[in-house]
C-alpha cells in the first residue's frame, strides 16, 4: 500500500484561503482482493467528529443527515478512489494529514493480517 498525498490551496469566499488535502491509496491486487473478500470498503479510517447522541425519530434522522453533510470522514472506498478534504488553515491540514497517515498504517496492518489467514507467518525477533 502506498498513500499518495497532495497539498494545495485555493481562494474561498471573501478571499479567504482554503487549504486542500487530496489523499488516495495505491493498493496491490492482493490488497484490493482482501478488501473485497472481508468487506472492508465501508470501514471509516478517519472522522473529524463523532456523533455521540444519534437521536430518534424524524429529529434524529435530520440531525444525522446534517451531521454527515458537515462532518469530514474518509472510508476505505473513498481512499481508493481519492478524497479531497478542505481545511480552514494549515494547522488543521497537517493534523488531518497525520491522522490519515496513522489510520492508513493501521489499515495496512489489517490488510497484512488478512493476507495470512489459513497460513503461517514467521516473525524474526
Amino acid at each position: 500500500m502506498k498513500l499518495l498525498l497532495r497539498r494545495d490551496q485555493k481562494s474561498g469566499m471573501l478571499g479567504k484561503v482554503v487549504f486542500t488535502l487530496d489523499v488516495r491509496a495505491d493498493l496491490s491486487p492482493d490488497e484490493r482482493s482482501n478488501i473485497a473478500k472481508y468487506k472492508l470498503g465501508e470501514t471509516v479510517l478517519y472522522e473529524k467528529n463523532t456523533l455521540t447522541d444519534r437521536g430518534s425519530g424524524l429529529m434524529g434522522l435530520a440531525t444525522r443527515a446534517a451531521f454527515r453533510a458537515m462532518n469530514m470522514s474518509v472510508s476505505v472506498n473513498e481512499l481508493l478512489g481519492g478524497k479531497r478534504i478542505d481545511c480552514k488553515d494549515i494547522i488543521e491540514m497537517c493534523a488531518v494529514e497525520d491522522q490519515i497517515k496513522e489510520a492508513a498504517q493501521t489499515f495496512k496492518m489489517v490488510l497484512d493480517a488478512a493476507s495470512h489467514f489459513g497460513g503461517e507467518e514467521v516473525v524474526e525477533l
